[in-house]
């Protein structure tokens, strides 16, 4: 069972988004502010959380931000459309997508389905299958374990990252353009798309180059895309 946090302070969207996650598989916790959110997570093994983003007492990106600090759980950001400035910035605090209100129930479910699956994947830990790596560089990434090293050294991703850095390391000196990424890894249409890959490229820079500004493996092909490039 997954536990699934709905943080949000209008009860309505609360209660239509328990609607919509209906499901024997989550069990669904709540909270009105990005305190008592922080303060379920530190007492509960929350699997994702759903968060609005301006609320009392502790807004969701104050709160996303703490979070960050110690766990990768996914989170889903709650947006109202005008708000594409929060969104960015969300994606830049360490959300893992957003969807916009009013909610389409198929897109709720449906994103709530791939984050998850991103997470229990990336935690999964079988052990007893032949090890899968890919590597570029001083850069590991352990398929079977769900692991990526630099120079030996583990790093912690989140499933976005890990899932971004898993097409770009198996694909080496391929050029992706932001749309074949959304596409791959969001598996979705990738209409507005090109933000979005951006901020998580620049978290993923920033946790597998030495300097980020000048990447060594994650390189930027202008006007075209992104790959990875390095001597193995």
């Amino acid at each position: 069972m997954y536990n699934i946090l709905i943080c949000d302070d209008e009860p309505d969207i609360v209660n239509a988004l328990k609607i919509y996650l209906n499901d024997p598989e989550y069990r669904l916790l709540d909270a009105s502010n990005g305190q008592e959110a922080l303060d379920i997570v530190s007492r509960e093994d929350v699997h994702l959380i759903l968060l609005d983003i301006m609320m009392p007492a502790l807004d969701g990106i104050t709160a996303l931000a703490r979070l960050r600090e110690t766990s990768n759980i996914p989170v889903i950001f709650l947006t109202a459309k005008s708000e594409d400035t929060d969104k960015i910035l969300g994606l830049n605090v360490g959300a893992d997508d957003y969807v916009t209100k009013p909610f389409s129930p198929l897109e709720v479910t449906a994103r709530v389905r791939s984050q998850l699956r991103r997470y229990m994947l990336l935690g999964g830990r079988d052990g007893v299958q032949t090890r899968e790596t890919a590597t570029i560089g001083g850069i590991e990434l352990d398929d079977r374990a769900k692991t990526v090293t630099i120079d030996g050294d583990p790093v912690s991703l989140t499933p976005i990252e890990y899932d971004i850095l898993k097409l770009l390391i198996t694909h080496p000196g391929q050029v992706f353009s932001p749309k074949e990424i959304y596409r791959e890894v969001w598996h979705e249409d990738p209409l507005g798309s090109d933000n979005t890959v951006a901020v998580h490229i620049r978290h993923l820079r920033e946790k597998i180059e030495i300097n980020p500004a000048e990447p060594r493996y994650l390189k930027v092909v202008w006007g075209q895309g992104y790959k990875m490039e390095g001597k193995n």
